[in-house]
């Protein structure tokens, strides 16, 4: 298709509901598909649009009622563009006004013909921007004039649109391609971790690909350090390719080795996959608060009655509380209750039902090393951390340890960032730190959200340099005011109505951007919408394979010297209290 040839013309059309336009004769409305990109070029200004529906229309009932026969291709054609044509629906994106189209304003409504309509220099598709700084996409705030001419996207316009990977000016990463070119898409790293972010998809469409994308991105910019809660151990060494024949992927630890360290739940399962140079970390009773528990109080089945006792034994107790607990006999329960107006039948409920975090393979009495603390250590040294579960991945498991490391770390830097706030030191601002974690929902539903270190989190945004990027087939069921806050949308195919109406919260022109997202395939497309990108636009997702790997893998490496590392230690012990 020659882009510079026009599709069709603008006919109608509003601010609010968007444009309708006449394809053009020799256009054929099977070309046209729903998530395409088109340039609407006005008097003064250029539109971006997305295609958001197609339609067929006649000039008359009577060509309806006596339809010509599929055998008469002459008069098929002859009636084609006049008696039958098609219309796309367009929704304005961005709107680009060159600087002189502003100062010429009343010779441009003065010499409003055809000439003006045409692809001239000045318009989007013919401006080739030197650096990201010079180019001014503004909201649409207007709508172009009757009988605008419209035309296909080019390279040029995603690239002024979207940017360019070498843009010197900006941190930005290739995450795909539009559904019919093969052009680039970037995201801006930096508007991404700055706030929480989200990827979403039913299962199956491919939301560990495109997390392992973002995080991938992440690390070769430098644009934050990653915390990753790896529920099911896909992110760190390696993981499964979906398809008929069994094949693996590379994980983070393999494309950065000397970036990614591995801390793992399950020694023994992550001896099993021959994962190289995996840290144990175990987790003790002392570190695990009512709040936790609280948070896991379905999969332990705790009552109410429970929980408010849990808090009378801590109080009493301190953070030995859970091990002293579970060494009361009940004539030490009984005593206890006496003195302390607790529940004899609530605490020995709730001593029964702790006796369950015994299973768990990471959880110790009493842990002479802090483990947390040393992954603070990593994190401070700039090195980016996945937690491996290996077997110890049910939704107790999971939900616990995630919770507790994350509160800790999540403590450690918000002293780190008062710090910074008091002493205004380049040298102490906290790196940014992005948090990744699966089956978000339990951790952010409305009943838990205000309860969970990530609804802290999603709520503060960047307050203390801390993120999240959540994983999950069930966006319906994390809470509306988490949702509000979340910056960057990835969404793969979803089918459920709920889901679909808890993607656009808080979005403008959702109901347009509703039938695009219902037209995705099943796999290697996702709609991104949000704060990383100027506009929402439909992608297929870049491949992670072996040209991938050459192109973003870091195969020469050195350790971190001795000093760094010794250095990163220090600071995460006083950032814990140590």
């Amino acid at each position: 298709m020659n882009l510079e040839t026009p599709l069709g013309s603008v006919i109608q059309g509003s601010l609010s509901q968007g444009l309708e336009v006449r394809l053009h004769a020799d256009v054929s409305v099977e070309d046209m598909r729903v998530g395409k990109f088109l340039v609407v070029q006005g008097v003064r200004s250029s539109f971006f649009c997305m295609l958001t529906d197609v339609t067929l229309g006649t000039s008359s009932q009577r060509i309806l009622a006596n339809p010509p026969d599929p055998s008469n291709t002459f008069l098929q054609e002859v009636l084609a563009g006049t008696g039958t044509y098609g219309t796309i629906d367009l929704t304005p994106m961005l709107m680009f006004t060159p600087e002189a189209a502003i100062s010429e304003q009343s010779a441009a409504h003065s010499t409003r013909n055809a000439e003006s309509r045409k692809l001239k220099p000045g318009s989007l598709a013919s401006y080739q921007p030197q650096t990201s700084a010079n180019i001014e996409l503004l909201p649409v705030k207007t709508i172009p004039s009757h009988f605008s001419q419209v035309f296909d996207a080019c390279e040029r316009d995603f690239r002024a649109v979207f940017g360019w990977e070498d843009d010197p000016h900006r941190r930005n990463f290739v995450i795909g391609q539009p559904i019919d070119m093969e052009v680039p898409i970037c995201i801006d790293l930096d508007r991404f971790v700055e706030r929480s972010n989200g990827v979403f998809g039913k299962s199956g469409t491919g939301k560990s690909f495109l997390t392992r994308l973002l995080l991938s991105g992440i690390i070769r910019k430098q644009a934050a350090v990653n915390l990753i809660f790896d529920m099911h151990s896909e992110y760190g060494w390696e993981a499964a390719r979906e398809g008929k024949h069994f094949s693996t992927v590379k994980g983070l630890r393999q494309l950065f080795p000397g970036q990614v360290q591995i801390y793992t739940l399950d020694p023994q399962s992550t001896k099993r996959r021959g994962v190289r140079d995996a840290q144990e970390l175990y987790i003790s009773y002392d570190q695990i608060d009512v709040e936790d528990l609280q948070l896991v109080r379905q999969e332990l089945n705790l009552s109410e009655a429970s929980l408010e006792n849990a808090i009378i034994l801590r109080n009493e107790f301190g953070k030995a509380w859970i091990s002293r607990l579970l060494t009361m006999n009940n004539e030490e329960i009984q005593e206890f209750c006496e003195t302390k107006m607790g529940s004899k039948s609530s605490i020995m409920a709730l001593q029964r039902k702790l006796t369950r975090l015994d299973d768990l393979k990471y959880i110790r009495n009493s842990c002479p090393h802090n483990y947390v603390a040393q992954v603070l250590e990593s994190l401070n040294a700039g090195k980016h951390v996945v937690i491996e579960f290996g077997s110890q991945s049910n939704l107790l498991s999971y939900m616990l340890a995630t919770n507790v490391i994350a509160r800790r770390i999540h403590q450690a830097y918000v002293h780190k960032a008062e710090k910074f706030l008091q002493t205004k030191n380049v040298s102490d601002r906290p790196q940014q730190l992005v948090i990744t974690i699966e089956e978000a929902h339990r951790f952010l539903d409305p009943a838990t959200a205000r309860q969970t270190i990530f609804g802290t989190i999603a709520r503060e945004m960047r307050k203390y340099f801390v993120t999240l990027l959540v994983v999950d087939q069930r966006p319906s069921g994390i809470d509306n005011e988490v949702m509000s806050q979340i910056g960057t949308r990835i969404t793969a195919l979803l089918n459920d109505e709920k889901d679909i109406d808890a993607i656009f919260t808080g979005v403008s022109g959702a109901q347009s951007l509703r039938s695009v997202l219902a037209k995705l395939d099943s796999k290697q497309q996702a709609l991104i919408l949000g704060h990383a990108v100027p506009m929402p636009v439909v992608i297929r997702t870049r491949p992670y394979d072996e040209t991938f790997y050459a192109e973003i893998g870091d195969t020469a490496w050195e350790e971190l010297p001795t000093a760094t590392l010794l250095k990163a230690a220090q600071s995460a012990k006083a950032d814990l209290g140590f």
